[in-house]
């Protein structure tokens, strides 16, 4: 008798042309599914891994205009259609990795689609006048579209898994659909301590954007006459380097043994951002270095107060500073062995069993 056929299985991603968190998720998918189709906006060749990029990969007829990795967040208004294009027909199995418009893909009837949202689509929604500071009025009209459809091509998913229950929680609220929190991969294979004294200085690792806030920590840091490393790059390297003072440093490209090296020797990581999850502060927890963290978002589910860590409740110098000196009178009972068992909960592997039990449960 026949067999049925292999269920095709297809991959959405909003672009690729990086490895930032998201491509980081999708290289797990890869790994789970070594057959799958991917589908994505923006195809940047070489910008991704080889896991990724060995797997048949095609890309929206916007990714033919000229140049347009240098400006294709601007191509917005374009994506909702762009995404709704793809023929995805002949695949029962659909995972899409969602923080703008992969979810919105169209499945096939019979298909099974679960969504790994990184966030409901921020231009619209909780962070649009972060993104549009300038000529909200005439962009409103075109928000309010995005947020119908946003909401109305939530129902394409059959199923939603998120990174955080910060972003369960955002979920629920802007599309009234209930996720399940599968913790995103962090590399704690890679980043382990380094042996060696720890260093003189704090440590900070963030793309240099509005609302990361370095500002705060670096400001805070001046005050109190700390050393402070900041390692990043970004729209606001300008404007912070110009913050700086001697006792502040900037570093930008180095290696990944090179970061590893900074996270082990730091006396804590500062952490001011209100994020979805926060791989960073995961990553120096691997090393065995303490959290220094805003009260708020995925960073109060990974790093636990007192132990491996300590929070302040508002984004200002003033309370950054203050759980500075807090935690400089206790810097002692941090251990090492403690932060890094808890970024284990964290690591790529556990997220790729938690997952595929979740995908077998949902896939039937």
């Amino acid at each position: 008798m026949p067999t049925d056929p292999q269920p095709k299985v297809a991959i959405v991603h909003d672009w690729i042309n990086g490895m930032r968190g998201g491509e980081k998720v999708l290289e797990c998918f890869c790994e789970l599914f070594p057959q799958a189709d991917i589908f994505t906006l923006f195809f940047k060749e070489g910008a991704s891994s080889p896991t990724i990029e060995k797997h048949k990969i095609q890309a929206s007829s916007l990714n033919s205009l000229p140049f347009v990795h240098r400006y294709y967040r601007g191509l917005l208004p374009l994506l909702p259609t762009a995404i709704e294009q793809f023929d995805l027909s002949g695949y029962d199995k659909i995972l899409s990795i969602s923080h703008c418009v992969a979810k919105g893909i169209v499945p096939a009837p019979n298909a099974v689609h679960v969504c790994y949202c990184l966030t409901p689509m921020r231009y619209s929604w909780d962070k649009a006048s972060d993104y549009f500071r300038k000529g909200r009025k005439v962009v409103a009209p075109f928000l309010h579209y995005l947020k119908v459809w946003d909401v109305a091509s939530s129902a394409r998913v059959d199923h939603f898994v998120t990174l955080s229950d910060w972003v369960r929680l955002r979920i629920l609220k802007y599309y009234r659909r209930e996720a399940s929190v599968v913790y995103p991969p962090v590399d704690t294979d890679f980043f382990q301590r380094v042996a060696g004294d720890r260093g003189d200085y704090y440590l900070t690792v963030s793309a240099f954007a509005p609302y990361k806030r370095l500002d705060i920590i670096i400001e805070a840091c001046k005050r109190l006459g700390r050393k402070l490393l900041v390692v990043g790059e970004g729209q606001q390297a300008k404007s912070l380097k110009q913050r700086g003072d001697s006792n502040i440093h900037f570093l930008s490209q180095i290696s990944p043994e090179k970061l590893r090296d900074l996270y082990s020797g730091a006396r804590a990581f500062l952490f001011a951002a209100e994020e979805d999850f926060g791989i960073a502060p995961v990553e120096a927890m691997a090393c065995g270095t303490p959290v220094i963290a805003y009260a708020k978002g995925g960073v109060t589910e990974t790093v636990i107060a007192n132990t491996t860590g300590l929070f302040f409740n508002e984004q200002s110098v003033e309370a950054l500073s203050a759980a500075l000196l807090e935690f400089e009178k206790k810097e002692k009972d941090f251990s090492p062995t403690d932060c890094r068992t808890q970024a284990l909960h964290f690591s790529k592997q556990r997220f790729m069993d938690t997952l595929k039990r979740l995908l077998d449960e949902l896939w039937g």
